[in-house]
């Protein structure tokens, strides 16, 4: 049977990820102990003791999570190959899809980049998403019961001269909103007038909005700089919720136009299903979040989460 693979994307963190991964797994644990090197002490710590032990605190800072998540995830899916014995090959993989950060690890699994090259752009793009946040008061609303036309319409009413966007069109009745802080608060007096439930998102700032554009700039000249191959596979593009195409430079502005551009989740995941109705879906670890969605788009669609080994019987 084909697999399709979904990656997860920031929020899915949690202490103790990818821990037994690498306990059971010689090839896990070279993915963690290539990541300690090749970012040496720039996180305060070794990324490997940051997602084993934390503390959280530190492991939810978005510059740091990013690259944790980015590395607990391929060192799942390394891991999971080994200990199936199985090459990538083997696993038959026609398709790969992740939630806003999780697209750079579907893009490694495609063969687009390395997992240096793939993790020094996760880790700048989550520096450059934390310096942007930093610098402006802005917050992310989610709001329950809403879809697209819902959504905007709470921001058209409760933006004024401030910017409030759509962020992430996550599942059916599940968009997040983004943008200035002050926004944010009408914006959830909106929500309830619509009767919608609104719910304060505890991140840095206001991700996948305007807020990002330094942050877009500086992700561009990194990228610039990166070896970019033809994907061996399907990777979805969460700005089109199309494939990618098979153009280097195509793929470079899709990534930089994701930080300022609203997450198409639903509709990557609706377009996998269509296309790849007998495939078998699996979530990498950590968590388990993109199974949860996926009950919300496509109930019938079936997805095998990896957060750790499976028993050996």
């Amino acid at each position: 049977m084909s697999n399709i693979i979904l990656c997860p994307g920031q929020g899915a963190q949690a202490v103790s990820m990818g821990k037994l991964w690498s306990q059971a797994s010689e090839a896990a644990r070279t993915i963690f102990e290539q990541a300690d090197e090749a970012l040496a002490d720039s996180l305060g710590a070794p990324l490997s003791t940051l997602c084993f032990e934390g503390p959280a605190e530190t492991l939810n800072r978005t510059d740091v999570s990013q690259p944790a998540i980015y590395t607990a995830s391929i060192a799942c899916f390394t891991g999971w190959m080994d200990l199936e014995n199985k090459t990538k090959k083997e696993l038959d993989i026609v398709a790969t899809a992740g939630l806003s950060l999780g697209e750079y690890t579907a893009l490694y699994l495609a063969d687009a980049f390395s997992f240096v090259d793939g993790l020094k752009l996760v880790a700048l793009r989550g520096q450059a998403m934390q310096d942007a946040a930093e610098a402006a008061d802005s917050s992310m609303v989610a709001l329950i019961g809403a879809d697209e036309d819902s959504a905007n319409a709470v921001c058209d009413q409760a933006r004024e001269e401030d910017i409030l966007v759509a962020a992430n069109f996550n599942a059916p009745g599940q968009v997040v909103i983004s943008g200035s802080t002050a926004a944010c608060d009408r914006a959830e007096q909106v929500a309830a007038e619509m009767k919608l439930r609104a719910t304060r998102l505890s991140v840095a700032g206001a991700f996948h909005s305007p807020f990002m554009q330094p942050a877009a700039d500086r992700l561009a000249e990194a990228l610039a700089a990166t070896q970019i191959n033809t994907p061996s596979c399907t990777v979805m593009s969460n700005v089109t919720a199309q494939p990618h195409e098979a153009n280097a430079d195509t793929i470079r502005q899709r990534l930089v136009e994701q930080l300022t551009s609203p997450v198409r989740w639903a509709a990557c995941c609706s377009h996998l299903v269509e296309q790849h109705a007998e495939s078998q879906f699996h979530e990498l670890a950590p968590g388990k979040t993109l199974g949860g969605m996926m009950r919300r788009i496509s109930k019938p669609t079936k997805v095998q989460a990896h957060i750790e080994p499976e028993p050996v019987s």
